[in-house]
């Protein structure tokens, strides 16, 4: 089987990167100060959209000053262990070069570390895995390169990554020198392929040189002729799969095609309730006149009155009529020139991305509490939430009381008391909820302590003493002891204690 194009023509030095010299000036700057000592900034971070080459990058920076590289995916990889284990025992450690021989940290000997798809951790993984990688960027010994496709994905979760480490922006080459590059692989493979063939895969991966190789490739399978049909054919085919509301918001705004404005729809299939956002979002952007304003919202106004039918009814053949209104009852509204502007994504949505995982903590804590004073969760948030806050806050016994008997976690005490978990507070709280176990004192070779009771030998029945000879059965003498280690009849139980009230959820 033939080597992959993408690997074949990875590039080999920082020279072959195409699209981003300030970037890779950047790196070889960076590279060059670890001669020098650990530098200030001991973790480059690069950053920018999948395919433009930034892994290859750091692999060529590795292969131009000399270093081995110690890998490692955070798509596959993503546990805290797997980090400590992996790349911070190799920022601390000795290494071996290529060649074998054994390279000190002390003698200047190097490696790289590369961490890619750092973004990938989540909170819902392993939470202790974005306290291992900040550990890796503040102690490392070792340049170290971390690659992000979303950087404010992981930054908002870790000041760390945002404070600590070089960040380089690798941005998307130009259409002309993504081409430049598929025509050099033309010739190296001897693949017949049209200049407009060329330029059409180039501008079709808008920027994604790894996708403009992997596309040359396939059409080139098999010797044939690449020509400029097969490369718009294979555009057209992934467009289609690529649609989304920003093409809905162009058709609607600045195409002003309700069959166009239709068939996205169909295409990227989002119920109405989204494309409202959207157009609620992007009206005041994209319409100047205030009376297309007033009528553009009238629009909107009344397909929401068909939606919340929708919700109270459970009848969806009232959508029809809110898509009508949203796409022709705005497209009808529109009489002025239209204009290019930018498309917004909804903040509505971006709001509710972010607080997600906190509105989940405030859902679970709600429940908890319910279930304690058997009150629903919708109840709580809506009338009592402030109060057991306040209680919270003024009571550490009703906080203990809500850890031991509600089972509530760190990240609900701390939702409750507005404080971060790992504040002195929710630390408190735990420790008085569940002490830690003492452990028992350990006993001296040889030496009694002094509440040892001390073991007197039981006297033996006088009667078992006559009959007994040296040689008397150990079951006789067995018997004969019975009767005196006989214990003291049982006293009786004593009756439980009345309950007594003393909290609001002692029933």
């Amino acid at each position: 089987m033939s080597e992959d194009w993408n690997e074949k023509y990875r590039p080999k030095t920082l020279d072959d990167v195409v699209g981003n010299p300030t970037a890779v000036q950047t790196m070889r700057a960076w590279a060059k100060s670890w001669e020098h000592g650990v530098p200030e900034k001991r973790v480059l971070l690069l950053k920018g959209a999948p395919g433009i080459g930034k892994t290859s990058s750091a692999w060529a920076l590795a292969r131009e000053m000399g270093w081995p590289v110690v890998e490692m995916n955070a798509s596959d990889q993503r546990k805290a262990e797997d980090i400590r284990n992996i790349a911070l025992r190799a920022s601390h450690f000795d290494t071996f070069s290529d060649d074998g021989s054994f390279s000190a940290v002390r003698n200047g000997g190097m490696k790289m570390i590369i961490l890619d798809e750092a973004d990938s951790f989540s909170p819902s993984g392993d939470r202790d895995a974005l306290p291992a990688i900040s550990e890796l960027i503040k102690t490392t010994e070792q340049p170290t390169v971390m690659i992000v496709n979303d950087f404010y994905n992981i930054s908002r979760r870790s000041s760390a990554v945002k404070d600590c480490t070089l960040q380089v922006d690798f941005k998307k080459p130009r259409a002309a020198a993504v081409e430049r590059v598929l025509a050099h692989i033309c010739e190296s493979e001897g693949v017949d392929a049209e200049p407009a063939a060329l330029a059409a895969i180039a501008d079709n991966a808008d920027g994604d040189l790894r996708a403009a190789v992997r596309d040359l490739e396939s059409l080139a399978y098999g010797g044939v002729r690449v020509t400029a049909e097969a490369a718009h054919a294979l555009s057209m085919r992934q467009a289609a799969g690529t649609k989304s509301m920003f093409d809905f918001i162009g058709a609607v705004f600045t195409k002003r095609d309700p069959a166009l404005a239709y068939s996205v729809l169909r295409d990227v299939d989002s119920d109405p309730g989204t494309v409202s956002v959207w157009l609620d979002e992007n009206i005041p952007y994209q319409v100047s006149d205030t009376g297309e304003l007033v009528r553009c919202y009238e629009r909107l106004s009344r397909a929401d009155i068909y939606l919340g039918r929708v919700n109270r009814r459970m009848y969806y053949g009232f959508w029809g009529y809110a898509n009508n209104l949203m796409v022709d009852g705005i497209i009808e509204s529109l009489h002025s020139k239209p204009k290019w502007t930018r498309i917004n994504w909804p903040s509505y949505l971006t709001k509710m991305s972010r607080t997600k995982s906190v509105r989940a903590v405030r859902n679970s804590l709600a429940s908890k509490i319910g279930r304690m004073t058997h009150t629903s969760a919708a109840r709580i948030l809506a009338d009592s939430l402030l109060s057991y806050r306040a209680m919270a806050k003024n009571d550490q016994g009703f906080r203990v009381m809500l850890v031991k008997e509600g089972g509530l976690d760190e990240d609900e005490l701390a939702f409750l008391l507005g404080a971060k978990v790992d504040s002195a507070a929710v630390k408190k709280t735990f420790l008085e909820a569940f002490p830690p176990e003492e452990k028992p004192a350990k006993k001296t070779k040889g030496k009694k302590t002094a509440q040892e009771p001390v073991q007197e030998p039981a006297a033996a029945a006088p009667a078992a003493e006559e009959h007994a000879g040296p040689e008397a059965p150990a079951e006789e003498t067995k018997t004969a002891q019975e009767p005196a280690q006989q214990a003291a009849p049982e006293a009786p139980a004593p009756k439980p204690a009345k309950r007594v009230q003393t909290s609001l959820f002692d029933f």
